[in-house]
Protein backbone atom coordinates (compact mmCIF):
# COMPACT_ATOMS: atom_id res chain seq x y z
CA UNK A 1 0.00 0.00 0.00
CA UNK A 2 1.39 3.26 -0.85
CA UNK A 3 0.28 6.89 -0.02
CA UNK A 4 -0.59 9.13 -2.95
CA UNK A 5 0.42 12.91 -2.04
CA UNK A 6 0.29 16.31 -3.27
CA UNK A 7 2.74 19.00 -3.24
CA UNK A 8 1.11 22.14 -2.07
CA UNK A 9 3.89 24.44 -1.25
CA UNK A 10 3.05 26.74 -4.19
CA UNK A 11 -0.22 26.98 -3.16
CA UNK A 12 0.49 27.69 0.49
CA UNK A 13 2.96 30.67 -0.36
CA UNK A 14 1.09 32.44 -2.82
CA UNK A 15 -2.19 31.60 -1.36
CA UNK A 16 -0.65 33.29 2.16
CA UNK A 17 0.78 36.24 0.67
CA UNK A 18 -1.50 37.34 -1.66
CA UNK A 19 -4.27 37.37 1.63
CA UNK A 20 -1.93 39.40 3.21
CA UNK A 21 -1.88 41.96 0.14
CA UNK A 22 -5.92 42.00 -0.16
CA UNK A 23 -5.79 43.02 3.36
CA UNK A 24 -3.51 45.95 2.51
CA UNK A 25 -6.19 47.26 0.32
CA UNK A 26 -6.97 50.07 3.03
CA UNK A 27 -3.57 51.65 2.38
CA UNK A 28 -3.41 54.79 0.78
CA UNK A 29 -2.46 55.19 -2.74
CA UNK A 30 -1.08 52.17 -3.22
CA UNK A 31 -3.91 50.01 -1.24
CA UNK A 32 -5.60 49.32 -4.40
CA UNK A 33 -2.51 47.91 -6.61
CA UNK A 34 -1.82 45.89 -3.55
CA UNK A 35 -4.87 44.14 -3.10
CA UNK A 36 -5.21 43.79 -7.20
CA UNK A 37 -1.73 41.66 -6.79
CA UNK A 38 -2.98 39.80 -3.83
CA UNK A 39 -6.24 38.99 -5.49
CA UNK A 40 -4.17 37.20 -8.47
CA UNK A 41 -1.54 35.78 -6.29
CA UNK A 42 -5.01 33.74 -4.14
CA UNK A 43 -6.38 32.93 -7.97
CA UNK A 44 -2.78 31.75 -8.52
CA UNK A 45 -2.89 29.80 -5.58
CA UNK A 46 -6.40 28.36 -5.44
CA UNK A 47 -5.75 27.03 -9.26
CA UNK A 48 -2.26 25.29 -8.08
CA UNK A 49 -4.68 23.54 -5.36
CA UNK A 50 -7.00 22.97 -7.88
CA UNK A 51 -4.87 21.60 -10.17
CA UNK A 52 -3.40 19.20 -7.73
CA UNK A 53 -5.99 17.66 -6.65
CA UNK A 54 -7.49 17.20 -10.06
CA UNK A 55 -10.94 19.08 -9.23
CA UNK A 56 -11.16 21.88 -12.00
CA UNK A 57 -14.37 22.81 -9.72
CA UNK A 58 -12.51 24.78 -6.79
CA UNK A 59 -10.90 27.13 -8.92
CA UNK A 60 -13.86 27.77 -11.17
CA UNK A 61 -16.17 28.65 -8.39
CA UNK A 62 -13.35 31.47 -7.01
CA UNK A 63 -13.18 32.34 -10.63
CA UNK A 64 -16.67 33.04 -10.94
CA UNK A 65 -16.44 34.93 -7.71
CA UNK A 66 -13.83 37.47 -9.00
CA UNK A 67 -15.57 37.95 -12.15
CA UNK A 68 -18.72 38.13 -10.60
CA UNK A 69 -16.78 40.68 -8.08
CA UNK A 70 -15.50 42.81 -10.90
CA UNK A 71 -18.73 42.94 -13.32
CA UNK A 72 -20.46 44.44 -10.37
CA UNK A 73 -17.87 47.46 -9.68
CA UNK A 74 -18.11 48.20 -13.23
CA UNK A 75 -22.34 47.84 -13.52
CA UNK A 76 -22.07 50.16 -10.76
CA UNK A 77 -19.88 52.76 -11.52
CA UNK A 78 -21.70 52.38 -15.01
CA UNK A 79 -25.20 53.19 -13.58
CA UNK A 80 -24.01 55.95 -11.66
CA UNK A 81 -22.52 57.72 -13.92
CA UNK A 82 -25.56 57.09 -16.87
CA UNK A 83 -28.33 57.97 -13.75
CA UNK A 84 -26.05 60.97 -12.69
CA UNK A 85 -25.54 62.54 -16.64
CA UNK A 86 -29.27 62.28 -17.20
CA UNK A 87 -30.19 64.04 -13.62
CA UNK A 88 -27.70 66.60 -14.97
CA UNK A 89 -29.35 66.91 -18.36
CA UNK A 90 -26.02 66.32 -19.85
CA UNK A 91 -27.02 64.04 -22.07
CA UNK A 92 -28.90 66.47 -23.87
CA UNK A 93 -26.77 69.69 -23.82
CA UNK A 94 -23.77 70.52 -25.73
CA UNK A 95 -20.67 71.30 -24.14
CA UNK A 96 -20.46 75.23 -24.23
CA UNK A 97 -23.53 74.79 -21.74
CA UNK A 98 -22.12 74.32 -18.51
CA UNK A 99 -25.19 77.12 -16.81
CA UNK A 100 -27.77 75.21 -18.18
CA UNK A 101 -26.34 71.78 -16.49
CA UNK A 102 -27.02 73.99 -12.87
CA UNK A 103 -30.09 74.91 -13.68
CA UNK A 104 -30.84 71.24 -14.34
CA UNK A 105 -28.94 70.15 -10.84
CA UNK A 106 -30.94 72.53 -8.67
CA UNK A 107 -34.72 71.36 -9.60
CA UNK A 108 -33.86 67.47 -10.54
CA UNK A 109 -30.28 66.62 -9.81
CA UNK A 110 -30.03 65.69 -6.66
CA UNK A 111 -32.66 63.10 -6.49
CA UNK A 112 -31.46 61.51 -9.66
CA UNK A 113 -27.81 61.29 -8.40
CA UNK A 114 -29.30 60.03 -4.51
CA UNK A 115 -31.48 57.29 -6.79
CA UNK A 116 -28.30 56.41 -9.06
CA UNK A 117 -25.92 55.97 -6.04
CA UNK A 118 -28.62 53.88 -4.13
CA UNK A 119 -29.16 51.99 -7.81
CA UNK A 120 -25.35 51.44 -7.77
CA UNK A 121 -25.21 50.38 -4.14
CA UNK A 122 -28.12 47.48 -4.44
CA UNK A 123 -26.11 46.15 -7.58
CA UNK A 124 -22.50 46.28 -5.93
CA UNK A 125 -24.27 44.55 -2.96
CA UNK A 126 -26.52 41.55 -5.25
CA UNK A 127 -22.84 41.31 -6.63
CA UNK A 128 -20.98 41.36 -3.82
CA UNK A 129 -23.37 38.56 -2.38
CA UNK A 130 -23.55 36.10 -5.33
CA UNK A 131 -19.81 36.38 -5.36
CA UNK A 132 -19.18 35.50 -1.47
CA UNK A 133 -21.50 32.19 -2.39
CA UNK A 134 -18.73 31.30 -4.57
CA UNK A 135 -16.36 32.15 -2.41
CA UNK A 136 -17.88 30.20 0.57
CA UNK A 137 -18.07 27.05 -2.16
CA UNK A 138 -14.76 27.05 -3.40
CA UNK A 139 -13.22 27.41 0.19
CA UNK A 140 -15.09 25.32 1.47
CA UNK A 141 -13.70 22.75 -0.90
CA UNK A 142 -10.26 23.88 -0.64
CA UNK A 143 -10.69 23.79 3.37
CA UNK A 144 -11.81 19.63 2.97
CA UNK A 145 -9.42 18.51 0.53
CA UNK A 146 -6.10 19.95 2.25
CA UNK A 147 -7.42 19.26 6.07
CA UNK A 148 -7.96 22.90 7.35
CA UNK A 149 -11.27 23.44 8.71
CA UNK A 150 -10.22 27.28 8.79
CA UNK A 151 -11.07 27.45 4.99
CA UNK A 152 -14.73 26.84 5.63
CA UNK A 153 -14.66 28.83 8.90
CA UNK A 154 -13.47 31.76 6.90
CA UNK A 155 -15.43 31.82 4.12
CA UNK A 156 -18.93 30.92 6.15
CA UNK A 157 -17.57 34.33 8.01
CA UNK A 158 -16.91 36.28 4.61
CA UNK A 159 -20.47 35.55 3.76
CA UNK A 160 -22.05 36.75 6.63
CA UNK A 161 -20.29 39.87 6.28
CA UNK A 162 -20.85 40.05 2.57
CA UNK A 163 -25.25 40.19 3.88
CA UNK A 164 -24.30 42.53 6.14
CA UNK A 165 -22.26 45.33 3.66
CA UNK A 166 -25.38 47.35 3.99
CA UNK A 167 -24.34 47.80 7.55
CA UNK A 168 -20.79 48.62 8.45
CA UNK A 169 -20.69 45.32 10.71
CA UNK A 170 -20.13 43.71 7.46
CA UNK A 171 -17.06 45.10 6.08
CA UNK A 172 -15.70 44.22 9.50
CA UNK A 173 -16.68 40.78 9.17
CA UNK A 174 -14.61 40.68 6.11
CA UNK A 175 -12.13 41.71 7.16
CA UNK A 176 -11.73 39.33 10.02
CA UNK A 177 -12.26 36.59 7.29
CA UNK A 178 -9.61 37.70 5.24
CA UNK A 179 -7.18 37.30 8.18
CA UNK A 180 -8.68 34.01 8.69
CA UNK A 181 -7.78 33.35 5.25
CA UNK A 182 -4.08 34.11 5.51
CA UNK A 183 -3.79 31.96 8.86
CA UNK A 184 -5.56 29.08 6.52
CA UNK A 185 -3.14 28.99 3.62
CA UNK A 186 0.15 28.98 6.03
CA UNK A 187 -1.87 26.24 8.20
CA UNK A 188 -1.79 23.87 4.70
CA UNK A 189 0.75 21.04 4.82
CA UNK A 190 3.21 21.27 2.22
CA UNK A 191 2.68 16.74 1.36
CA UNK A 192 -1.43 16.19 1.63
CA UNK A 193 -2.21 12.89 1.27
CA UNK A 194 -5.02 12.15 -1.27
CA UNK A 195 -5.87 8.53 -1.37
CA UNK A 196 -3.99 4.98 -1.03
CA UNK A 197 -3.25 2.22 -3.90
CA UNK A 198 -2.08 -0.88 -4.61
CA UNK A 199 1.28 -1.56 -5.81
Amino acid sequence: MEKQTVNLSEAKIMGGIGSILTLLAIVPAVGIFLAIVGLVLVLLAVKSASDAFGDRKIFNEMLYAVILGIAGIVIAGLSIAAFAFKALGLSSLPFSAPAAAAVHWSDAGFWGVIGAVLLGLAAVWVCVLVSSVFVYRSYGALGRKVGVGLFGTAALIFLIGAVLTIFLVGFALIFVAEILFVVAFFSINSQVPTQTSIQ
